[in-house]
């Protein structure tokens, strides 16, 4: 009898997953030691509920938090589903965020990275070490997103997936449609101003790119924290692959089609046992991108690897690797020329850039020191002076997501920059942002600083215009973490009291805005150079309606703030001058 050809025979195997499933399950336990089955054993019933889990619903009920689902439809009809979590446990009754008599909390967004979906932020073994739980528990209003495509968003009210329409999109989609839409439902929905925004992987450069080109959502993020931040990536560790994508991305096109890409891969994961699919999983990771997967646990990769992936589009992908292969953060190129062809040139033709310098929000990019897809030094060129870095030693890629250290070396640095942005009255940052001011909250936090600026001295690597390095120890891992400031001199001004006259013509900014109705939390703002006048002082709190037009004024000589009209020469205004000296002569003829 003529045997079933090579082709017959696999479809036969995924057509019957189970049997080809307990096939490898007893392969893998025979070759498998008697401790690594043991334990195994001992964690296997929340790594297998975990791993088994549906949806994102059922991964929080697994916790004790109840989540709700949201569907958001983009300006081009796609339809998004976004989740959230804004009840610690047992107070799923609460109103939150829902207008008068409800409980006022700060929102906070979470986007994914490429292949993946919102389950990727809570599919951990343990409470302590899933971010969007934690942030839940401090008190914020969590919401999570998802791209186009993938599990949760599958649909759309012009085109269906089965069709070559649906899938067209690239990161320039998720710039102008899904980033944008989603936060201004999550923003409508909240009754609130603006909102904290942590992005993982592509969702960071989702964020740069939405940033850059809408510049009125500068307003609306008190702050952008980056995990694992990807902007311009150096390339694939394998040289052979690295070298022919970089040679023509649209080769990926002839490979995977311009659907989905690696649609195989839940067959997979349906047939092989889960430690063999671990295994193939961190064998791809290493040979494309020489991770290794050593900070997370053999436990939590079998719980969290079958949420790892979720669908996208090939022309997604493609879209990367025409960054990796120009070095440029840019927008799709629907005209990709040859490598040596005449027209190629920038002399000829030249890609739209994103303008990530533009953007105003506050920055703070926490990312591996291990991690091959990130080139600090390359990203930090492309981002506005007042962003942040700081480094985790020996960190990869997906360990800012499952590390077993997680929430010891990357969580506090999302704390602190959450309670050092998120809680600030908006329209002040705003001065600060749009007067390419970097924040003093870093500077306070330098360790030469002593509570007074005007007796802390400089530190003579930012007179000297060099970034500024700090250094803190993990208490866990035991790991020291970096942070740079990138301060010039000229940055600073303003940030002590003005002891010289400002120039003869400052510029002058104006801003606008409202706060209807909505409290602010408490401030922590307290900069010495807003000392010298009671009146200018920051209030710690604001619940009445009104609208303010405010101007700034940036000179040599400080920073003057005032309402309605302009300052000059530092804190006090000639008009306001003019009445103390009447006030002061009123006293002394009484």
């Amino acid at each position: 009898m003529a045997r079933a050809p090579f082709i017959g025979r696999l479809y036969w195997y995924s057509s019957h997953p189970h049997f080809f499933h307990c096939k490898l399950r007893n392969l893998f336990n025979l070759l498998s030691s008697s401790q690594g089955r043991q334990a195994r054993s001992k964690q296997r019933t929340i790594v297998s509920s975990v791993a088994n889990a549906s949806d994102f619903v059922d991964l929080c009920s697994l916790f004790g938090y109840y989540a709700e689902e949201h569907v958001v439809q983009t300006g081009d009809g796609y339809l998004l589903g976004l989740h959230r979590l804004g009840w610690k446990k047992g107070q799923e009754g609460l109103r939150v965020n829902t207008g008068e008599g409800s409980t006022l909390k700060p929102v906070v967004y979470m986007h994914h990275g490429l292949l993946m979906n919102s389950e990727v932020w809570i599919c951990l073994t343990e409470t302590e070490r899933c971010l969007p739980f934690m942030l839940v528990e401090k008190g914020y209003d969590v919401w999570l997103g998802n791209n186009r495509g993938n599990k949760y968003s599958k649909k759309s009210t012009r085109s269906s997936p089965a069709s070559n329409a649906f899938w067209d999109f690239s990161i320039d989609q998720f710039a102008f449609h899904d980033i944008p839409d989603s936060i201004e439902y999550v923003l409508a929905t909240t009754s609130q101003l603006s909102l904290s925004y942590i992005g993982f992987s592509q969702g960071t450069a989702q964020a740069f790119a939405t940033l850059s080109i809408h510049p009125n959502f500068n307003d609306k993020l008190d702050v952008f924290i980056a995990l694992a931040p990807a902007m311009s990536p150096a390339g694939l560790h394998n040289s052979v692959v690295d070298a022919l994508i970089k040679a023509s991305p649209d080769v990926l096109f002839l490979a995977f089609g311009r659907r989905s890409i690696l649609s195989s891969v839940t067959m997979w994961q349906a047939i092989l046992y889960p430690p063999v699919f671990v295994r193939l999983i961190d064998m791809s990771l290493g040979f494309l991108f020489n991770w290794t997967g050593k900070n997370i646990s053999t436990h939590q990769k079998l719980a969290a690897y079958p949420h790892l992936y979720s669908f996208t589009s090939t022309k997604s992908v493609v879209h990367w690797f025409q960054i990796i292969r120009n070095k440029c953060f840019q927008m799709y190129d629907d005209d990709t020329q040859a490598p040596l062809s005449l027209g190629a040139t920038e002399r000829y033709y030249k890609v739209t850039k994103f303008p990530t310098r533009n953007i105003k929000t506050p920055i703070v990019l926490v990312y591996g020191g291990s991690d091959s897809l990130v080139d600090i030094a390359v990203m930090l060129k492309e981002l506005p002076r007042h962003t942040v870095a700081k480094e985790i030693p020996h960190f990869e890629h997906l360990d800012f997501l499952w590390a077993e250290h997680v929430d010891t070396l990357v969580f506090p640095q999302v704390f602190d920059a959450l309670e050092a942005y998120a809680g600030r009255d908006h329209q002040q940052q705003k001065y600060l942002t749009n007067g390419r001011i970097i924040d003093t909250e870093p500077w306070r936090s330098y360790q030469g600083f002593s509570g007074d600026e005007s007796s802390s001295p400089m530190p003579a690597e930012i007179s000297e215009g060099k970034p500024r390095v700090e250094r803190s120890s993990a208490s866990r891992a035991g790991a020291s973490v970096e942070l740079v400031h990138h301060t010039s001199p000229a940055q600073l001004v303003g940030r002590r009291e003005a002891t010289t006259p400002a120039s003869p013509s400052p510029s002058i900014l104006r801003s606008d805005q409202k706060q209807d109705g909505v409290q602010k939390s408490k401030q922590r703002w307290s900069g010495s150079w807003l000392k010298g006048d009671r009146r200018h002082r920051r209030r710690g709190s604001t619940s009445s309606s009104r609208s303010t037009d405010s101007l700034v004024r940036f000179s040599e000589g400080g920073i003057s703030i005032g309402v309605g009209k302009p300052m000059i020469g530092g804190i006090n205004s000639p008009d306001l001058a003019q009445k103390d000296q009447i006030q002061n002569s009123n006293r002394r003829k009484s």
